[in-house]
């Protein structure tokens, strides 16, 4: 599927997402907040962030909650997500683009760029173009952080991944309707493991790449610019 189908079935959700990736994340709190500790390794505050897939603007708002003095810009297909993200957000957004993550970023350079579990809608090939475009666009000692939905290294542990992932969202109360939804949302995933995103990130030029934090299916990967 392409990633623009995956834009249209999200926003289809657009009213609920906000609720359900908390039940659907059952790792949100540390898996949110390990990406904004990212952040925090610069040597100065991000001044200027794009986020990639931005969808409501969860991962953006947790940023400019840490940094209240941050400008954000906001891409994603999704035009009634990027409508709430907005308005969570107020003032922080500078610009919003409307756009698939396979098309030329926005013009400039940015402190940071991040994304939260979007990416993984990408085929490998367009993730590694997006890698080597993100690192293009970053400043010298600027940071990529990518919060991420990833496979296991073999087929066994992806299949481990997702049985782990469904008993702990029906722990925190997610219902079948809403894993059903999941799964269907789930179609669109191209997950990658993480080792291999690692090598791709170092191959689009980042002098460091780590896996900051992980929990089964959950991991949170970062590039950073030298």
């Amino acid at each position: 599927m392409s990633p623009s189908t995956a834009a249209a079935a999200f926003s289809a959700h657009a009213g609920q997402y906000t609720a359900l990736r908390r039940r659907l994340v059952p790792c949100y709190e540390e898996f949110y907040g390990a990406a904004v500790d990212v952040l925090s390794l610069s040597a100065r505050p991000p001044q200027r962030v794009l986020d990639l897939g931005a969808g409501t603007g969860l991962l953006s708002e947790a940023i400019v909650t840490a940094f209240p003095s941050v400008s954000i810009e906001l891409l994603d297909g999704s035009a009634p997500m990027l409508d709430q993200a907005r308005a969570r957000l107020g003032d922080a957004v500078a610009a919003v683009h409307v756009a698939d993550l396979a098309d030329p970023l926005p013009d400039g350079r940015f402190d940071a760029i991040v994304s939260a579990l979007a990416i993984h809608h990408l085929p490998d090939a367009d993730k590694r173009r997006l890698f080597a475009r993100a690192r293009e666009a970053l400043i010298a000692g600027g940071v990529f952080v990518n919060a991420e939905q990833v496979a296991g290294p073999t087929d066994a542990l992806t299949g481990v991944y997702g049985s782990t992932w469904e008993r702990d969202c029906r722990t925190l109360g997610a219902t079948d309707a809403e894993l059903d939804g999941a799964r269907e949302r789930m179609r669109h995933d191209r997950c990658a493991d993480v080792e291999s995103q690692l090598r791709w990130l170092r191959e689009a030029g980042f002098t460091v790449a780590d896996c900051i934090y992980k929990s089964w299916r959950f991991a949170v990967l970062a590039g950073f610019t030298s």
